[in-house]
Parts: C-alpha cells; structure tokens; sequence
C-alpha cells in the first residue's frame, strides 16, 4: 500500500464504529493496520479464498491401521495470494456435524458400597451400550456445507487474521475416534498447528498434497465449551506455534466435569451424562461401526461405580500440565456456568500462575456461554488486543494491564484488579451453632464444651432450593450469620470441614452457600460435593463404618460474590442434590458434631472484614 493509502485507511479508521469495515477496505492491501494496538478492519471479510483439507495425526484410534486425518477448512484472505503471510484463529469442535439422539445414564440408584452382595445394579454403561446400535444410527452425520463463525469470521478476517475450522477426530468428515477429551483427540487437534507450521502433511480431496505457506505459523485457538477444551489440551502439549488461546467456558479437568471427589455428579442440566454419552452423542463421521468398540471403552473404564480418580482421567486433565503451556491464556467464564463450572478455569488458572505462563482472566455474570453474546465492546477489544499482541507482534501493553476483568452483580459495573483471586483475599473462618433443623447460628467464635451433635435424613427428591428455604426440615441443616453491617465480598473457594457420622455405609454430602435477603427470599452462591469413601482421596474408595465419627472436606465451586449489607450469609448442609448427584432411596441419616465443624470462606480482606460485616 502506498504511503498516502495507508494514511487514509488509519485516518478513515480513527472514527469508525467498532466492527465496522471502511469504503477503503475494497482497495488493495499489503497488510494489517494498527490503531491504539489494535488489529484494525481493512480487508473484505468476503474477498476470501476457501480451501478444504485433511490433515494427517500421528495417531490410529480407529484401529484401521491407517493414522487418523482431521478434516480441516482454511478462509483467508485473497491477499495471502500474492505473498500477504497472516497469522490464524483456530476453532476446532467435535459439534460442526451436529449429534446423535443419546440417552443418559438413570442416576435413581444406590450408591455403591464395597464388597457388598447385592442390591445394586453396577451400571458400567452395558445397559447404555445395549441400545447403542440404535441411537448411531440416527446420526446427523458430516456436514454437507462450509464450516463459519457468524460471529468472528468477518470480524478477524477484516482484521488480517485467518480462520481456520477443525472437525475433531470421529466427527464430520474426520477419521478417527471420539474418546472425550482422551490423548487422541489432542493429538489430532495438536496436528492442525503442526500442519499450519510445516511440521505435518495434508491433502486436499483429490489426494495432492497441501501446505499452509500462507501464513506465519503463528496461531491462536478459541471457543466455548468442548470448542474451549481443545485449545486447553493443545496448550498443556507445549506444541511450538500455538502463541495464545482464548479458552472460554472450558474444561481443564474432564474428571471435574463429570465427578467431585469420588462423587458421580452431573454437569448442570445434563444429569445422567458422561464421558460415554458424549462420545456417542459427536460420533457423526460417515462409518458408523469403526468407533463402537473405542466408545464401549471409554464406557468400561469411565467408572460411574466408584467415582475415583484413575489413570483413564488423568489423561483428561490438562491442569497437571500446566508447566508445559507455552501459549499465552485468556481464560474467560460465567460465574453462573453450572454446565462447566467454575472450578475449572479456577483450577486452571491458578496452575497457569503458578508455572510462570502469561495469563488473564476474564469473569462474568452469565452461565454457560460466550461472553460477546453480552454484547460487550470491551469483550472483542480484549480478545482483539490480546491476539494483536501474541499473533502479530504488537506492543500494545496487554501482557501487563490487570490481570483481571470481572463483571459485577448488576450486570453494568466491570471491575479490572491486579490478579484473581482478589486482592487481599483470605480465609476465614465461621462455625455452625446449635438449631441446624430450624436455623442455627453461624458465628465466628467455634462452639465450646462437649460434643454438640445435629442429624438430617436423606431425601433426593426435594429440591435443595426448596429445603433451603424451608422453615424446619428433617432433610437439611441450615445455619446462618447475622446480617451483614457492610458488603461482605468472597473471591476463590469456599470450604466446608465437617466431623461426620453415618447410619448406612453409603451417603452423598453437599454443602451449600446461601445469600439470604432480608425479605426473606435466597440465592444459592455455590455448592460442592463429595463422596466420604473418598475422603482421603479421589482415588481410593475407603469404607464407611456406621456410627463412626470422621473428618470430611467439602470444596465448594469457586465463585466471585459480593454479599449486600442487610443480607446473611448461610451454611446449609444436605446428602444429595437432585440435579448434580446420584440419587438413593431416601433414608439415609447424617450427624455432625458441631464442635469440630468449620466453614472456611475466601473473604476479601479476611478475617478482619469478616468480623466487621457479620461477627
């Protein structure tokens, strides 16, 4: 572009709406524009040239005794054929062919118990497979059309960014085999970078060979959900070219997906859903027998009997990894994402942190879902200058503006902080007084003298909203603080210690975090789960003795929450919760002793906040 061009363009681009393209943009181009470090819309996101490939992974899931091929499409712009090299936004999903009609697992059963005879139905996924045949047969199957982003395909193109789309591995018009987060799919995600690098072949459907020497190599994935877990799992391969990744609602840990601490539980409104079920659900590649004994697998080896923690999982979790992450991390999350929790962008970034990587975190007050569907200009400036900086080289100061971006509560207000957890966060600590069936205390000073001992009885059918509500309820125990002098704020992970007993050798434990208003009505902030046959670790099933006393840790998801003056802040203990855990017959009866029980909060400012507010 000439000089005079190029000045044009900027000044044209000084006063543009965000998103917009400019009159200029139809001229020709030699390059990206920059203004105030950000990627700028020159080119027409429709001058385009499409391309289809797939892109051989060093890996044979099928079992065909051929490595797998990763059907991939390229959108770029026309320039890069006259020698432009752009960078790339990678989206690789297992959901571009859409899914199959699967059933979920029935959780009205009982929990297991060790060498017990009987009386249990071990549902490993038989009864599931059984019908399998039926349900894959159903399949949506390969899409027959282009793959796009109709939210950021224009946007990135305009901006000197190509696009490029993944079918994962035993979706679409891929081959290979859907395992569910397993190490074949990361590998055939992984070779989409190798491929955009040099480092591995593709084809194009006529069986010649194809090579990306139209771009830098360079490379940035993003997405939401399974579309965000990918660019997880890439990064914690430490694969040379990945330079940044935008993982928004992600999975960090497949095992905290579908179990909490040896507890089979759901992700929000998908009860019955697992590791299985998902995979049957994206199988939608054109041979429909090749994958069946791969996904029976993935059933047998999941373990919805015991819920511990096992080799299969550790596959799955990314966080171990950490310290292999090169790629620079935008990790974005509801607050109120019950599907992916919130434990798993906490967990996540906390190892991020601790291994030195570049990190940012943005929190938002919606569930499961993209933030620009918030319609936050702030949202695609951010995601703009973080891929301006990693991809094409601009020092436009993102790596060190705060590390932190959180929505408030009223859904207006977003607050930057130097890091996250806030602050000045730490933990502090409240313990439960007598009157737990009605509504007991929730003081700062522990209760003293002996023993002080409090029951409740299992019932998976009530709703906890409606027994934590509840005036008295023989299914809960509730304890709350006085109402609180001045806004009482939590950042990071609540805890809850309990010394509990049973009377069956079998119980699920909840532990619930409730803002109550003065009015009377409640919001659950967060809740957590756990199997007490795990009590020592996710990895070992333990049995329970009824009767005997023992030393029980609940951890409560993560969360951001800023507690109004006025309002109280309750501890609220239940066995099973209808939407997340298995569900026994009711009857199950647990007891704590008070005096050796503690609810340990991440208060912003600590114990002395603590204290001001409710003590």
């Amino acid at each position: 572009m000439k000089a005079a061009r190029r000045a044009a363009v900027v000044a044209a681009l000084v006063t543009l709406p965000l998103g917009l393209v400019p009159a200029v943009a139809g001229a020709a181009v030699e390059g990206p524009v920059f203004v105030g470090g950000e990627a700028q819309p020159v080119f027409d996101p429709k001058d385009v040239v499409r391309e289809s490939v797939w892109v051989r992974a060093p890996v044979d899931s099928d079992r065909d005794g051929r490595d797998d091929e990763v059907y991939t499409e390229v959108v770029r712009q026309k320039a890069t054929d006259r020698g432009l090299k752009v960078p790339v936004v990678f989206f690789n999903s297992p959901y571009f062919s859409g899914g199959n009609d699967v059933a979920n697992h029935d959780v009205d059963v009982e929990l297991y118990v060790p060498d017990r005879k009987g009386g249990y139905d071990k549902r490993d996924g038989s009864l599931l497979k059984a019908r399998a045949d039926e349900r894959i047969a159903a399949a949506v199957g390969p899409n027959p059309g282009p793959i796009t982003s109709g939210r950021y395909e224009a946007y990135f193109i305009a901006r000197g960014f190509a696009m490029v789309y993944a079918e994962s591995l035993g979706t679409g018009k891929s081959t290979g085999c859907p395992t569910s987060g397993g190490h074949n799919e990361t590998i055939g995600s992984r070779s989409v970078v190798d491929w955009l690098n040099g480092r591995t072949t593709a084809r194009d459907a006529a069986g010649a060979d194809v090579r990306a020497t139209w771009t830098t190599g360079k490379v940035g994935m993003m997405g939401v959900s399974y579309n965000g877990t990918l660019p997880n799992a890439v990064a914690a391969t430490g694969v040379e070219g990945l330079e940044a990744i935008v993982p928004i609602a992600a999975i960090s840990s497949w095992y905290d997906y579908y179990r909490a601490d040896g507890a089979v539980v759901a992700p929000g409104t998908f009860q019955g859903e697992d590791l299985d079920v998902l995979a049957e659900y994206v199988y939608t590649r054109a041979d429909r027998e090749v994958c069946k004994p791969v996904i029976a697998d993935v059933a047998a080896r999941q373990d919805r009997v015991t819920g511990d923690y096992s080799p299969f999982w550790d596959e799955r979790n990314y966080v171990k990894d950490a310290h292999k992450v090169r790629a620079a991390v935008l990790a974005v999350h509801g607050l109120s994402d019950w599907n992916v929790k919130v434990k798993q962008v906490s967990q996540w970034y906390e190892a991020l942190k601790r291994n030195g990587v570049e990190h940012k975190i943005w929190l938002h007050q919606s569930g499961h879902t993209d933030p620009d569907t918030l319609r936050s200009v702030e949202w695609r400036r951010t995601v703009n200058r973080w891929f301006s900086h990693y991809l094409h080289g601009i020092d436009n100061g993102v790596e060190r503006e705060p590390k932190s971006t959180i929505q408030r509560e009223d859904k207006v207000t977003w607050t930057d902080e130097a890091e996250w957890p806030a602050p000045g966060t730490a933990k502090a600590r409240v313990h439960p007084w007598a009157g737990g069936p009605t509504k007991g205390a929730l003081r700062l000073q522990q209760v003293p003298g002996r023993p002080v001992v409090e029951s409740l009885r299992d019932d998976a059918s009530v709703l906890p909203e409606d027994l934590v509500d509840a005036p008295a309820s023989v299914n809960r125990l509730s304890y709350a603080t006085r109402p609180a002098s001045e806004p009482l704020r939590f950042s990071g992970t609540a805890r809850v210690d309990l010394a509990i007993s049973f009377d069956r050798p079998a119980a699920n434990v909840t532990a619930l975090l409730v803002d109550r208003a003065p009015d009377g009505t409640s919001h659950i902030i967060t809740r957590g789960w756990t199997d007490p046959q795990n009590r020592t670790s996710p990895s070992r099933t333990k049995a329970i003795t009824p009767g005997e006393r023992y030393k029980v840790e609940v951890e409560l998801e993560p969360n951001d929450y800023v507690v109004p003056a006025g309002h109280s802040v309750e501890f609220v203990l239940i066995s099973s919760d209808y939407d997340y855990t298995l569900r026994p017959a009711p009857g199950a009866g647990l007891s704590i002793d008070l005096t050796s029980t503690t609810v340990e909060l991440p208060v912003v400012g600590g114990t002395q906040a603590l204290r001001r507010s409710v003590g």
